[in-house]
């Protein structure tokens, strides 16, 4: 139900309303809400454009360390094993960066914020492309992490104050478009620039792609009180929600396996399936094509029901990742293994963010960043895993193995909490979005 005054809409309650909706209107209601009609179309998507921009910066550079790991190991006199450090430091970064970066500017307007955040990620990589030795490698790649679950919380918010009210979700998914087109594009091809000219000028061109992304934000997002920030308290309040933690445990260790298989791609091309190198940036391809449309179908699973994505999504990948740990040594199984676990657990991401809002629709700017934090500590602990298995002597396919486990404990997690806990059944969601976060998490 709505109230319109003038060119506002105020949303009165969320019943009758579908579950994704009632997910994303709290962040639509985080900031001033407006009618898109005062600016034109144009304008608009020109905002979301410089916002998109931003994420598939942000995408860019993190998945790009991981196509181009041989590369710098090989410079830097490092094994694969050790390597992945780098990209776990970018993890790290992301999930201290998050919070922090959040709850410090919860007061500050969301336009300086993102042009400050983009331009912190450009830095860290132009620094990541100078690194002398592979301990400053490591300390640029923690720099680069640090704003990028700020940036993907404030952008969200941003995008939901252009396209109005009753399409906030719709907003969110623009946003994340951009992160998984850099899985198809952005990725390969940083891939292929590290083989042809060097991996110091992928992170170079990384950079200059964040201060593209720079100028486009100071140039289309719009000046506005309207997206100023809000109660630091209220924010730091829905952390004390045991809901809250429990779905950030699930998508840590669920989502694992992605950056199991992700992070190890090239070796699984080139010393497994004993294939040329120039077939890396097609698998990189192939994954980043099941992630988008996995993110997409994802979308419509968790607007459907509040648990489907994850059950689907986490048990489907269970099942590809025992055919990749034991055929993968095919090709013809080996990629479309790797779209399979791409497409599956991006389709369980929507599901978890949708339950996130939920819990603290009060706090849609904390909630997205701590999504991203709960997902790069997953990047984390993948990146780490499948390094562990793989110096364990157990050989690359065992990276799979290691996924196999991560998820395990993730989805049973996620079972035991869906058997025992609260119901997520829009039935059961009747009140304010403050009451409604409430009650669920408690």
């Amino acid at each position: 139900m709505t109230q319109k005054f003038g060119a506002e809409v105020i949303y009165s309650d969320l019943r009758g309303v579908n579950p994704l909706q009632q997910a994303f209107k709290a962040q639509c209601e985080s900031v001033k809400v407006h009618c898109p009609q005062e600016e034109s179309r144009t304008q608009r998507n020109l905002t979301l454009l410089a916002l998109a921009l931003g994420t598939f910066t942000l995408g860019t550079s993190e998945f790009a360390s991981m196509g181009i790991i041989q590369l710098f190991s090989g410079e830097l006199g490092i094994g694969i094993p050790e390597a992945t450090n780098a990209i776990t430091a970018y993890a790290i970064g992301v999930v201290m960066g998050a919070p922090l970066f959040t709850i410090l500017a919860a007061r500050f307007n969301r336009r300086p914020l993102l042009i400050s955040l983009i331009a912190l990620i450009a830095v860290g990589n132009f620094l990541s492309g100078i690194a002398p030795d592979f301990i400053l490698l490591m300390a640029a790649r923690f720099l680069s992490g640090l704003p990028h679950g700020a940036y993907v919380g404030a952008a969200a918010v941003v995008a939901s104050y252009i396209v109005g009210p009753g399409h906030s979700g719709k907003a969110f998914a623009i946003v994340m478009f951009g992160l998984t087109l850099a899985t198809i594009f952005g990725s390969p091809l940083a891939t292929f620039l590290g083989q042809t000219l060097g991996w110091r000028e992928t992170f170079a061109a990384v950079g200059l792609l964040g201060a593209i992304s720079f100028v486009a934000i100071l140039a289309w997002v719009p000046k506005t009180d309207a997206l100023n920030g809000g109660s630091v308290m209220k924010e730091i309040g829905t952390l004390r929600r045991p809901s809250v933690w429990i779905a950030m445990l699930v998508a840590a260790t669920g989502i694992s396996s992605v950056f199991a298989i992700y992070t190890f791609i090239g070796p699984l091309v080139t010393d497994v399936a004993k294939l040329d190198e120039r077939f890396v940036p097609i698998g990189l391809a192939v994954f980043g094509v099941g992630m988008t449309l996995g993110n997409l179908a994802g979308g419509r699973i968790a607007d459907a029901d509040p648990a489907a994505g994850i059950l689907i999504g986490y048990g489907g990948c269970l099942v590809v990742l025992v055919i990749l740990a034991v055929f993968g040594h095919a090709t013809w199984v080996l990629f479309p293994c790797f779209f399979a676990v791409g497409a599956l657990m991006m389709a369980a991401i929507p599901t978890i963010q949708v339950r996130l809002t939920k819990f603290a629709p009060e706090a849609p700017t904390l909630m997205g960043a701590m999504n991203v934090a709960a997902l790069n500590v997953a990047n984390a602990l993948g990146a780490w895993a499948g390094a562990y298995a793989i110096h364990s002597g157990y050989g690359l396919l065992s990276a799979a193995w290691a996924g196999f486990v991560l998820t395990a404990i993730g989805f049973a997690i996620f079972m035991i909490r869906v058997i025992f806990g609260p119901s997520l059944k829009p039935k059961a969601l009747e009140g304010t979005p403050y009451e409604i976060g409430r009650d669920i998490a408690l």
